[in-house]
C-alpha cells in the first residue's frame, strides 16, 4: 500500500473521531449554558413575582377574596410559561399554575443555591424554592421542564454528527492529495536509487538537496551506504590481488630452494653410501633451504597483513619499551653482536605494535647481517629521540655501507646483494610498515663517515586515532610484479 493511501487512511478515520470529540465537548458547554440560562430565568421571574406574592399570602391572611383573586390573575401572569405553586406558613396552597411536577414529590424547602433538579414519574424539573418573610409568611416553587433544552441539544448533536460524516470523505481525498505531493520527492528518490548503477558509485548518486528534511536524511544515507560499499568493494577487490600476489611470489620464490631441497633428497636416497662429510654437508644445505622458505613465507605473510590491516589495529604504545624489548632479543639470537642502545624513558606513537615490532626486528636484523666487517664482530648503534613532532630512530651499522645509487633499491621487493642470505623482503617490510605508520625511512651515512645509517621517522602522537588514515594504496606483496 502506498504511504499517501496509508495517510489518507488515518486522515479519514481519525478526523471524523476527532470532529466527534469536538463536538462532544461543544455539545457539554451547550448543555450547560442552556440549563445556566433556565435557572436565570428562574431566578428572574421569582424576583418579578415575589412582591405580588408577598401580597397575595397577605389578602389571604387577612380574608380579602377580591385582592387575592386579581393578585392570582397578576401572579400568573408575570411567571409566562413557568409552573409556580405558593404556599402558606400552615401548609395550605393558596396558587399552583403552570407545568410542575406532579403529586405526590416532595419540594425543597429552601434552594440557597439557586435551582436545583427533581424527579417526578420519569420527569425531571429544574424547582427554585424561594422563602417569602413577612407578616404572611410562606414558600413559593418556580418549576420549569429539565428537558425544555433538549431540542437544541438534539440540533447541535445532529450538526455534528453530519460534520464528522462529511469530514470523513472530505478530509480523505484532501489528505491523500497532499500525501502524493509530499512524497512526491521520496517516489523520485526511489526510482533514482532503483536506476542506479552499483558500479557508478556514490558520485552518480549526489543531487541537490529536496529541502526536506527526512528525504534529505535519506539521500545522505543512501550516499553514505554507497560510499561504504565503494570502500568495502575495494578492500575485497585488495585482498583479491593480495591472495593473488602472495600464491604468485610464493610460488616463484620458493620453487628455487625447493628443487634444491628436492635435488639434495634425491641424492641422499640415491646414495645411501655417502660418506659422513658428504652427508652432513647436503644436510646443511637442506636446512639452509628450509630456513629460507620460512623466511620468504613469514615475509610474505607479514606483508599481507600489512597490506590489509585496519585502523582498529592501531593503539597508542611506548616505542621506547619496543626498540628495548627487540634489541635484545636480538642481542640473545646473536650473541656475538655489539649492540649500543640509546633510548629516552618513553617516547609514545600510535601504532600497529605488530607491525613496528617487524620494522626493528629487520632493521636490527639487516644491520648484524650486512653491517659488519671481515674478521669483525657486527657493531650496532641504536638511538631514538624526538624532533620536530616526530620520533626519530636511528640504526648505524660499521658495514661496508650502501653506495648512494642502490639505496632505493633495497627497498624493492626480493632485492638481493649477490650471496645475501636472506630473503629479500625484510628492507620491503621496513618500508610499509613506515608508510603504514604515516612516516619515512631513508638510508644515510653514520657520523663515523663508514657503515650505513636507517633513519625512521614516525608521527609522535598518542590521540591519531579520530583522524589517522591509513595510505590508499597498500600494494607491496605485488608492487615490483
Amino acid at each position: 500500500m502506498k504511504l499517501a493511501t496509508r495517510i489518507a487512511l488515518s486522515v479519514t478515520v481519525v478526523v471524523p473521531l476527532l470532529v466527534l470529540a469536538a463536538g462532544l465537548l461543544v455539545l457539554g458547554l451547550v448543555s450547560r449554558d442552556l440549563h445556566q440560562q433556565q435557572d436565570t430565568r428562574l431566578q428572574d421571574r421569582a424576583s418579578a413575582v415575589l412582591p405580588d406574592v408577598k401580597t397575595l399570602l397577605t389578602a389571604d391572611r387577612n380574608g380579602k377574596p377580591k385582592v387575592e383573586q386579581n393578585q392570582h390573575r397578576k401572579v400568573l401572569g408575570d411567571v409566562l410559561d413557568a409552573g409556580i405553586r405558593v404556599r402558606t406558613a400552615d401548609g395550605s396552597v393558596v396558587l399552583e399554575g403552570g407545568p410542575q411536577p406532579a403529586d405526590p414529590v416532595r419540594l425543597p424547602e429552601r434552594t440557597a443555591d439557586g435551582p436545583v433538579t427533581v424527579r417526578a414519574k420519569g420527569r425531571a424539573w429544574r424547582v427554585l424554592t424561594v422563602p417569602v418573610a413577612g407578616p404572611a409568611p410562606g414558600t413559593l416553587w418556580l418549576f420549569t421542564p429539565a428537558s425544555a433544552a433538549d431540542p437544541q441539544v438534539v440540533a447541535v448533536r445532529r450538526r455534528v454528527l453530519l460534520v464528522a460524516l462529511l469530514a470523513a470523505p472530505v478530509s480523505g481525498l484532501l489528505a491523500y492529495g497532499l500525501a502524493g505531493r509530499a512524497t512526491a520527492s521520496v517516489r523520485r528518490l526511489s526510482r533514482r536509487a532503483a536506476a542506479l548503477d552499483p558500479g557508478a558509485g556514490a558520485a552518480a548518486f549526489a543531487s541537490a538537496p529536496a529541502n526536506i528534511a527526512e528525504v534529505d536524511e535519506l539521500s545522505c544515507a543512501i550516499g553514505q551506504l554507497l560510499s561504504r560499499y565503494e570502500e568495502q568493494a575495494a578492500r575485497t577487490a585488495q585482498a583479491l590481488d593480495t591472495a593473488r600476489s602472495f600464491s604468485s611470489a610464493a610460488s616463484h620464490e620458493l620453487r628455487t630452494p625447493l628443487m634444491s631441497m628436492r635435488t639434495d633428497l634425491d641424492v641422499l636416497a640415491a646414495h645411501p653410501d655417502l660418506s659422513p662429510a658428504e652427508r652432513a654437508e647436503i644436510v646443511r644445505d637442506l636446512q639452509r633451504d628450509h630456513a629460507r622458505l620460512l623466511d620468504v613465507l613469514t615475509a610474505l605473510r607479514m606483508l599481507a597483513r600489512g597490506d590489509l590491516v585496519e585502523v582498529s589495529a592501531f593503539a597508542p604504545l611506548d616505542l621506547s619499551e619496543l626498540v628495548d624489548t627487540v634489541a635484545g632479543e636480538t642481542a640473545r639470537r646473536h650473541p656475538e653482536a655489539r649492540l649500543v642502545v640509546e633510548l629516552p624513558s618513553e617516547l609514545r606513537v600510535f601504532g600497529w605494535d605488530a607491525g613496528l615490532t617487524i620494522l626493528l626486528a629487520n632493521l636490527l636484523g639487516n644491520a648484524v647481517v650486512h653491517g659488519r666487517r671481515p674478521d669483525e664482530p657486527p657493531r650496532i648503534a641504536v638511538g631514538l629521540h624526538a624532533e620536530g613532532g616526530y620520533a626519530v630512530l636511528t640504526v648505524d651499522d660499521a658495514g661496508p655501507g650502501i653506495p648512494p645509487g642502490e639505496r632505493e633499491a633495497v627497498f624493492r621487493r626480493f632485492h638481493h646483494r649477490p650471496g645475501s642470505p636472506g630473503s629479500g623482503l625484510g628492507l620491503t617490510l621496513v618500508a610499509q610498515q613506515a608508510a603504514l605508520h604515516r612516516g619515512s625511512v631513508v638510508i644515510g651515512t653514520p657520523p663515523g663517515g663508514t657503515g650505513t645509517r636507517f633513519e625512521v621517522r614516525l608521527p609522535l602522537s598518542a590521540t591519531d586515532a579520530p583522524t589517522l588514515r591509513l595510505p590508499k594504496r597498500r600494494d607491496w606483496i605485488s608492487r615490483g610484479d
